[in-house]
């Protein structure tokens, strides 16, 4: 077992190099005072991170495949199996436990050149009350070719995960990963990618359900050209915890990315039993050897009610002083009352006004969706989030 000290920091005093095993044993218990856990209320995580969980049952995960995709292949192996864990191993004992817990993984792969722009859906659904879920997704997209895949979670329960994106050389991936869990559920989920030479990666959240959730995508340029966007857009509503954690790491010399989450906080009582909580932690590495590269990211926050609080905190690690540009930047926000007065003042309802400034405010990451259904449907159920905030002031006033 590893000691305390290699847990705990990490080999090169960097955030890329931290402990990883498959292993939960390996693992500490997470406390409260732990830097990489310190946002989340440890009790509401069902068990999942000191293996007090319920029983465990197997996982319902469905998987759509258009009858224009070319060249997709799907199929379950074991545990051993050498398709698994080519995207990196888990760094936290959540994720080694749902890795420990799974008997086999669902691999999905996009033969080489195979040109698929209909999407690809995996739905993953909570088995319910009193029961605990755990699995492990891969997704591999050949050299030179191209697919999307829609990534989806619903239903109710407690679920752990790890999913794995090998984007090969020359290769791009659109994934949608769409958090749409029932409001009791918690999910905690580690993403790794790797991508390729000259390949492209279009990383797409969204968060709206769930009681807790806690994503911790991280990406690593395994080739030099490599090109990464995540963008994210997320709505807690009162009493729902969500934290996103990522890193990219720029292992490779004249790569890009760019990261853009957007969030949206309301609460229908400022008690602190409902405070809609988030945190968004980005990490960007660029290492010494990562010569050219050009990385930005942001997190911008709107709080709309009382009884909201994000958290928001970008690093920014570099290595070499040889790239191309580099920023990062975040902000936490109230809602703009001058922007409703001025919409008002033009014969526009107040209802309707929040409702215009929220959807402008999110039109910057959903715009960039390219998919006509996904994008409606995302700026829908901004809509419904809106709406029960209007009816529960109704409701109580």
């Amino acid at each position: 077992m590893a000691s305390t000290t290699e847990k705990n920091s990490t080999v090169h005093g960097n955030k890329g190099d931290i402990f990883s095993s498959t292993d939960v044993n390996e693992f500490e218990i997470p406390r409260g005072k732990d830097e990489v856990w310190r946002f989340v209320p440890l009790r509401r995580l069902k068990g999942l991170h000191d293996g007090s969980f319920a029983p465990v049952t197997d996982t319902l995960i469905d998987i759509a495949v258009p009858e224009t995709a070319t060249h997709v292949e799907a199929e379950k192996v074991t545990m051993d199996s050498p398709l698994i864990g080519r995207a990196g191993k888990p760094i936290d004992r959540i994720s080694a436990q749902a890795f420990t817990s799974t008997s086999h993984a669902t691999v999905v792969q996009i033969a080489d050149a195979a040109i698929n722009p209909e999407p690809i859906s995996i739905t993953i659904t909570g088995a319910g009350h009193d029961v605990t879920t755990f699995s492990h997704v891969v997704i591999e997209v050949g050299e030179a070719a191209e697919a999307t895949i829609n990534l989806r979670y619903k239903g109710s329960g407690v679920h752990a995960d790890n999913i794995e994106f090998i984007v090969g050389d020359n290769a791009k991936l659109n994934v949608i990963v769409d958090d749409s869990w029932d409001d009791d559920a918690v999910h905690c989920g580690s993403q790794m990618a790797v991508v390729g030479r000259d390949a492209t990666l279009r990383h797409y959240a969204a968060l709206f359900g769930g009681d807790l959730v806690r994503i911790v995508p991280r990406v690593r340029f395994t080739a030099p050209g490599g090109d990464a966007e995540l963008l994210g857009v997320y709505f807690a509503d009162s009493g729902q915890f969500f934290e996103q954690r990522l890193l990219v790491d720029h292992a490779q010399p004249n790569c890009t990315s760019n990261v853009l989450y957007k969030g949206a906080l309301q609460s229908h009582s400022a008690e602190k039993r409902a405070e809609a909580h988030t945190a968004w932690v980005g990490d960007v590495l660029i290492r010494p050897n990562a010569q050219g590269t050009s990385t930005y990211e942001a997190n911008r926050n709107l709080v709309l009610t009382e009884g909201g609080r994000a958290d928001s905190v970008p690093n920014l690690e570099i290595e070499t002083g040889e790239i191309q540009g580099a920023g990062h930047a975040a902000t936490v926000g109230r809602f703009d009352d001058e922007q409703e007065f001025y919409l008002r003042s033009r014969g526009i309802p107040a209802d309707e006004a929040r409702r215009l400034i929220v959807r402008g405010f999110f039109s910057e990451v959903i715009g960039k969706i390219p998919f006509d259904p996904i994008r409606e449907d995302l700026e829908n159920r901004i809509l419904q989030e809106l709406e029960t905030l209007r009816t529960l002031k109704k409701a109580t006033s």
